[in-house]
């Protein structure tokens, strides 16, 4: 080992291409990229905390929020976890504040990885790119189509929009994106977005 392995955080709503991103990540970057990310978080948690990290915008389940934050303070404790293990990093999530009251969440993760390298990508998708994806091979319907729900989630995950590299899903491949991100990897920014998101909140 010969020091922490490199973050990724993917941002984005869901089925905006996070995971393909991350898949053409660790088909493409040399060294080994554990990817760990919210829909892992999810098969981890008791039913009855479902859906866990993927509650989405709108303060639907206010009984659900106060399990939240240790929910993704653990999560993002394996990411340090990994990171100091020398594994490079990619985390596919969908960070919002648009709970019944907000939690303060993501400013919160960017203080507990003080000190790492963190390239924190904001992954957008038109919407009817997004629509599109929420059917399989057969044309049978895997997720909600309801186009307002889908805006929320877009409009949610983007907020405060502090971000080091925003990438579209609808103009881009995920081979694309993680060729930018491999460029942008290479680059180190010299204000990274979570530093600035960590003075928040």
């Amino acid at each position: 080992m010969t020091g922490p392995g490199q973050i990724v955080i993917l941002n984005g709503a869901p089925r905006s291409g996070k995971s393909s991103i991350a898949r053409a990540m660790q088909a493409g970057f040399t060294g080994i990229w554990m990817n760990i990310g919210v829909d892992g978080a999810m098969r981890q948690t008791p039913e009855r905390l479902l859906p866990g990290i993927g509650l989405r915008p709108g303060g639907e389940r206010p009984d659900l929020e106060p399990h939240l934050p240790g929910l993704y303070g653990a999560l993002y404790e394996a990411i340090a976890a990994h990171s100091r293990a020398g594994f490079n990093v990619v985390a596919d999530l969908g960070h919002h504040d648009s709970y019944s009251r907000p939690l303060g969440i993501l400013p919160a993760m960017a203080r507990r990885l003080a000190g790492f390298e963190v390239l924190f990508v904001g992954i957008r998708c038109p919407l009817e790119v997004n629509l599109a994806r929420r059917f399989d091979s057969a044309g049978q319907q895997i997720y909600s189509t309801d186009p307002d729900i889908i805006a929320r989630w877009e409009k949610a995950v983007h907020d405060p929009g502090i971000y080091d590299l925003e990438l579209d899903t609808g103009e881009l491949t995920a081979e694309a994106c993680a060729q930018r991100i491999a460029a942008a990897l290479r680059e180190k920014p010299a204000n990274p977005a979570f530093t600035r998101l960590a003075a928040q909140g």
